[in-house]
């Protein structure tokens, strides 16, 4: 079984308090610039076993009360349609998903910011269907000389211009669809519009990753540097916190980097900086809560080594430069692991070498592997999959759960009727030929019991899956890697 390595209790106990601690030192408003996943941080849940991947959010629960959403999208994403690579849906839409998600809470979202809007076309259409659905819209504008000419943007016509986001709660969450949208001008943009109606209100971060309290080189940190790579994150020694309180602390390069400029406009609008170094701003409480560090390291190396796969099909794909996986061997090095110790490689790599045929492996929670090849009836990820089951549920490998007057319907409705070259079945077909099979087979019964037990398995293939098998291993709730290379010397690779 897995080892819990993260006390989440006790983080959801510590990082409220640490939020409302910090809205008490402000005076009792909060702009608090939320960094990485509220919802599904399925990074964290890996290289922190014991952290629920809502976490996050339930944390926020117990601010619920006080906490006011603002979601912020640059209008230029919205221009470009660019996409949220982990959902593949658009930033537009994956605004209107996270509302919809906010409320599911039952938290409170106030308002959406178009940030850098300068009259796009696509942002204007955007602003009215918002309005349309009854949400408040605010604009946000380019400023001159960003972040450089300090003197013009703290002014009437730098943030001056945008327009003031009237707000309700004590703590005002600024949260985005993904990177570069803007969260922190716009929390900088409303100190100053507050400083200038006499409000007191204080900015803070928070941000998962890099840990600030745990030691550079430690695994979770490097992992983290490993999920970044391809945008050049690198975690540091805090200088400014060393020189201002003699602590050794961990950030990462673009917040070390921007903190002179932000401590600048700080100083430009209170007159003085609350804060001596960007650790100072964070209120992350993460790190107090690992309760066995050693489980953590042993996941955060294996998630670095996910994360080498991952970057080596995406490189296959033609989607990532070649420097990114010189980085990730690199990190590798630095904690000490290598390919050879993710055990289900080696059997995926050996059983494809003795068929001549795509095969996959699975890891179960006990540390057994079994394996699956590829057969008239069944892809490789799918025969791993029954294979799987049937060794939770003490069935026989031989076994046949699946009767073949079930599967035989099932390839010829998608050879004959959907226009399918490939007759056998994916991990999405398994699973429904399998329910059917349960309601008159005690076996095929006892085998989908098994499910759930698949949580946190580790599987490898030896070529790259089909979007829909990855998509349903990965609701399965399992760590996928692949080799790097196609089923097939195509080059149009379909989803299925």
């Amino acid at each position: 079984m897995m080892r819990i390595g993260f006390d989440n209790e006790k983080y959801l106990k510590m990082q409220s308090e640490r939020i409302k601690e910090r809205i008490g030192q402000f005076g009792g408003k909060l702009y608090l610039e939320f960094g990485g996943k509220l919802f599904d941080d399925y990074h964290a849940s890996r290289v922190l076993p014991g952290f629920k991947p809502d976490s996050k959010v339930n944390m926020l629960l117990q601010l619920k009360e006080d906490a006011e959403i603002v979601i912020v999208i640059n209008a230029g994403d919205i221009e470009k349609n660019k996409v949220r690579g982990d959902l593949g849906i658009t930033y537009d839409m994956d605004v209107l998903r996270l509302i919809d998600a906010f409320r599911g809470y039952g938290l409170y979202v106030g308002s959406v910011v178009l940030a850098q809007f300068s009259g796009q076309a696509a942002a204007i259409a955007y602003e009215k269907k918002l309005e349309a659905l009854g949400l408040k819209v605010y604009k946000h504008y380019p400023i001159a000389g960003y972040p450089a000419n300090i003197p013009l943007i703290v002014s009437d016509d730098g943030y001056g211009k945008n327009d003031y986001i009237e707000t309700e709660r004590s703590l005002i969450v600024i949260t985005a669809p993904g990177p570069g949208s803007g969260k922190m001008a716009t929390c900088l943009s409303q100190l100053y519009h507050e400083h200038k109606r006499g409000i007191k209100a204080g900015y803070a971060k928070f941000e998962t990753f890099p840990i600030w309290n745990v030691p550079l080189r430690h695994p979770v940190n490097v992992a983290y540097e490993a999920a970044t790579a391809d945008l050049n994150d690198v975690n540091m020694i805090d200088p400014f916190h060393l020189e201002a309180h003699g602590e050794t602390t961990i950030n990462y390069n673009r917040d070390v980097e921007v903190f002179p400029v932000l401590n600048a406009m700080f100083e430009q609008i209170y007159g003085k900086s609350p804060y001596q170094s960007p650790t100072d701003m964070g209120v992350n409480m993460v790190g107090n809560c690992i309760i066995d560090d050693e489980a953590v390291r042993e996941a955060s190396s294996n998630e670095i080594i996910r994360r080498y796969y991952k970057a080596l099909c995406e490189q296959r794909k033609g989607d990532l430069d070649e420097d990114v996986i010189f980085r990730l061997e690199l990190l590798m090095k630095q904690v000490g692991v290598s390919v050879a110790d993710r055990p289900v490689v080696g059997a995926a790599v050996k059983i494809a070498q003795e068929t001549n045929g795509p095969s996959a492996a699975m890891e179960l929670p006990d540390g057994t592997i079994v394996t699956g090849k590829t057969t008239p009836l069944l892809g490789a990820s799918s025969a791993m999959l029954l294979n799987a089951l049937k060794k939770l549920a003490g069935i026989p490998k031989e076994a046949k759960i699946i009767s073949p007057t079930v599967i035989e319907p099932i390839q010829k409705l998608k050879v004959n009727n959907l226009g399918n070259h490939n007759p056998r079945l994916h991990t999405d077909e398994v699973l429904i030929a399998l329910c059917i099979s349960a309601t008159t087979d005690e076996q095929a019964s006892l085998a989908l019991q098994q499910l759930e037990k698949l949580k946190c398995a580790e599987v490898h293939s030896s070529v790259i899956l089909s979007n829909v098998d990855e998509n349903v291993l990965q609701k399965l709730g399992v760590n996928l890697t692949c080799e790097p290379k196609y089923q097939t010397k195509k080059l149009f690779h379909g989803k299925k």
